[in-house]
């Protein structure tokens, strides 16, 4: 009996290292706008999810923690391959930037990609993509894009709680909506 009361704790134990050592992911604590380059920001966060380039040679790179994470964060680069600004938009002030009407690139530059897989709805012809982000109260939700699937632009947005339950161990929700500068 004590055998397997040690076995769950360790199985438990575990559990609670994966959910945290996946919380703590992403640091930007070394990055200094103007001065921390390209690939010390990919050193520090990771390969990007999402690049695009502009037509002044700067760079807008979408680093996301999905599908389980609550945070995307975006990397504005100079034309001279420095960093401008490191911002969270996985927040109601980004969500409120979506308008219907915008196509799905404008709101892949805003968000990122979505944190689920995109879910189609043929009755309606609409396409849906969701984020899970950690809402003000710091309580998981979705925030939801759904599109028109024949023109891809935005219909209408929506929001749904997160429904998965909750497992002990688990890391609260925490928001950290890093803007530098």
């Amino acid at each position: 009996m004590n055998r397997a009361v040690s076995i769950r704790r360790l199985g438990l134990s575990g559990l609670s290292a994966l959910f945290l050592s996946a919380c703590a992911g992403y640091s930007s604590s070394a990055l200094t706008p103007g001065v921390s380059t390209r690939p010390e920001v990919e050193a520090r966060l990771g390969q990007p999810a999402m690049t695009w380039k502009n037509a002044d040679g700067s760079q807008q790179l979408a680093f996301a923690t999905g599908p389980g994470g609550t945070q995307t964060f975006m990397a504005f680069i100079g034309p001279d391959g420095k960093l401008t600004r490191l911002v969270g938009v996985l927040n109601e002030g980004f969500f409120g930037l979506i308008q219907a009407g915008m196509t799905q690139d404008q709101v892949l530059r805003l968000l990122g990609p979505s944190s689920v897989p995109s879910m189609p709805y043929r009755r309606t012809d609409t396409l849906t993509w969701s984020w899970l982000y950690c809402q003000s109260q710091n309580v998981q939700q979705y925030f939801d894009v759904n599109f028109d699937a024949g023109t891809g632009r935005v219909r209408s947005i929506g929001q749904h709680q997160w429904t998965h339950g909750y497992m002990p161990g688990t890391p609260p929700c925490v928001m950290q909506n890093i803007d530098l500068p």
